[in-house]
């Protein structure tokens, strides 16, 4: 099965992340990077998205930014 694709915003209301601080955050390799779905549409991969999600929950518990 194929996974979902996200738009915008879908993803910025998961993350509950601006889609100025997603860019940023994908710019410097600490986000999922965008599919390009056309010349002016992009998404990204669900999985990716909520594995990114499961892994700030993860940072959380082991400590970090305490």
């Amino acid at each position: 099965m194929s996974p979902a694709i996200l738009r915008k915003p879908e993803v910025t209301r998961r993350t509950g992340l601006s889609a100025a601080t997603i860019r940023r955050l994908e710019l410097a390799g600490k986000f999922p990077k965008r599919l390009l779905l056309s010349a002016q549409a992009v998404g990204w991969d669900e999985r990716e998205v909520a594995a990114w999600i499961d892994s700030r929950a993860a940072a959380r518990e082991s400590g970090w930014g305490a």
